[in-house]
């Protein structure tokens, strides 16, 4: 397996879109390679199957430009009964593609998947860099230089923002391969998702762009310092 510049993970297909996308398409723009590992196939949504989530990724994924994408297979929402089952799993990913970023979803959320993908990442990027940390298979210990944490549905005050102005349609096209989360169609069922999810999203990233001067921008939060050489 090739080495990634750029590994994010969500609990469910779409998650990793939703918070990141931007980034990734711009990532690939710039020659990176980019992949993302889905922990569920989500298999609890209201709406929509297993079978078409999975198609509706795949079309993201070409749209993204995606070097990798790979589901676990977990079971949706019993991720914590799991836990150390993903958390093996997600070691073993880190050392096999050896990003140079790791991306996880933000440590609070209203979905409990979203806070345990966020836990589960921080901890397995540690282990991962542990020489006598073995996972499910026996890889060399690797750690990756930044973990960044991207919003779904809880925004707070960003550590950065990147810049996504001039591929925010782009974007927007990502999202919209996931017609059955976010489109109303006959005999789905009333969420969060199909009542102006998109529209909220796009809200919150004007208010990012807003902040630095520019139209539209994706935010991360960092753990711990980001360090500059210079100011100018």
């Amino acid at each position: 397996m090739s080495s990634l510049d750029i590994l994010a993970f969500g609990a469910h297909p779409d998650d990793v879109e939703i918070g990141a996308a931007g980034v990734l398409l711009r990532a690939r723009k710039e020659g990176k390679q980019v992949g993302i590992a889905d922990l569920t196939y989500a298999e609890l949504s209201s709406n929509g199957t297993v079978e078409r989530r999975q198609e509706e990724a795949a079309a993201a994924s070409r749209l993204l430009g995606l070097a990798l994408r790979t589901n676990f297979g977990l079971p949706d929402r019993g991720l914590e009964s799991s836990r150390q089952l993903a958390h093996d799993l997600i070691v073993d990913l880190i050392r096999q593609t050896r990003p140079k970023v790791v991306l996880a979803p933000y440590w609070q959320d209203r979905h409990p998947d979203h806070e345990s993908v966020s836990r589960l990442v921080r901890e397995a990027v540690f282990s991962a860099g542990v020489h006598k940390y073995r996972g499910q298979q026996e890889l060399p210990a690797y750690r990756p230089e930044h973990v960044y944490y991207y919003f779904i549905n809880t925004t707070t005050a960003p550590s950065f923002i990147v810049d996504i102005s001039d591929i925010y349609i782009e974007k927007t096209e990502v999202l919209r391969c996931y017609k059955s989360q976010f489109e109303r169609e006959d005999g789905s069922v009333s969420t969060p998702l199909n009542n102006g999810y998109l529209e909220q999203v796009e809200a919150r990233e004007r208010l990012f762009g807003q902040q630095a001067g520019v139209s539209y921008a994706e935010g991360f939060v960092s753990m711990v310092p980001l360090a500059l050489r210079s100011l100018i």
